[in-house]
């Protein structure tokens, strides 16, 4: 009769890769993201087996899947994992001395307006601290949960429980055309908006505008000329033609410079601010860092 396995003998390192892997799927992306050979991933999954009694992964369709046992263990192991990472952070944070890295998750229009503030700032106040700065799209809120971003900087929106967030400022919508557009410093009643030649901003079907929603929701729609994924480049292509792009106010502000601006019938703001999770909710660095950002993007925002 074999010895039982010994549980003790599993480390936090260890529930760090099954964490790391369950969300994953991949030894390889799981080795890339610690630094570390495939085979030490694989060692250490091999040894968790032993001591779970279970085959945790399973290969299928090319993925690693888990099985339901892992799944459980992998909640388990994110919890003690967050428990773990409070006990160890220090209770005095010291902005000038730390060392870290911050992965913060955002969109064109945050990298555009707030994130240059936010780097010059913490340049000068916290300069160990390191940012690495993500796309967001729809996938925000997942590489939140999935501890792939510690914070997300933009619209907010539902995520679920252990989730929290705070409202910086609110946005509304305006529209860019070319300067010598008949609506042109105008402002275009809904009828004679709803029949402009549109840029539509689809976010590749990962966002839906405000303005959009409340368009629907009245039951108009909009004559589209154009789909695009981004507001990057719109000002470019409303330039000399009779194309209109419904833009938030504050960027459209920042890259119509030259262009026919006129105010968008459809009166629907939006939030913006910071979301996170109870991962960072404690951490005294986090804490801080949450204040700096909502104090620069305050002020940047006016």
């Amino acid at each position: 009769m074999s010895d039982p396995p010994d549980l003790l003998s599993v480390d936090f390192a260890a529930l760090d890769v099954l964490c790391r892997l369950h969300a994953s799927g991949s030894f390889t992306r799981t080795a890339e993201a610690l630094g570390v050979n495939q085979s030490a991933i694989s060692y250490t999954i091999a040894k968790l087996r032993r001591v779970f009694d279970d085959p945790l992964f399973v290969k299928q369709a090319g993925r690693q899947v888990a099985t339901p046992r892992c799944d459980a263990l992998a909640v388990g192991a994110a919890q003690l994992l967050d428990v773990y990472r409070d006990l160890a952070t220090p209770e005095v944070f010291d902005a000038c001395r730390a060392r870290a890295e911050v992965v913060i998750a955002c969109n064109y229009y945050e990298r555009l307006l707030l994130i240059p503030a936010i780097a010059r700032r913490l340049h000068e106040v916290a300069p160990g601290i390191r940012l690495t700065i993500t796309n967001a799209s729809s996938d925000g809120p997942k590489r939140l949960l999935g501890d792939e971003a510690d914070l997300l900087l933009g619209p907010l929106q539902e995520v679920g429980s252990g989730v929290y967030s705070e409202a910086l400022f609110e946005d509304h919508y305006l529209c860019l055309a070319d300067a010598a557009h008949p609506c042109a410093g105008g402002a275009p009643t809904l009828k004679e908006y709803l029949a402009l030649d549109h840029i539509l901003i689809t976010y590749d079907g990962s966002w839906r505008s405000r303005y959009l929603q409340e368009l629907e929701a009245a039951g108009h729609r909009l004559e589209v000329a154009m789909r695009v994924p981004s507001p990057a480049g719109v000002a470019q292509l409303v330039k000399g033609t009779r194309l209109v792009a419904t833009v938030p106010a504050r960027l459209g502000a920042h890259i119509g410079a030259g262009l026919g601006r006129f105010a968008c019938p459809v009166l629907a703001a939006f939030p913006l601010g910071l979301t996170w999770t109870a991962r960072t909710h404690a951490s005294p660095l986090h804490r801080w860092l949450r204040g700096r950002l909502a104090r620069v993007v305050r002020q940047q925002m006016g």
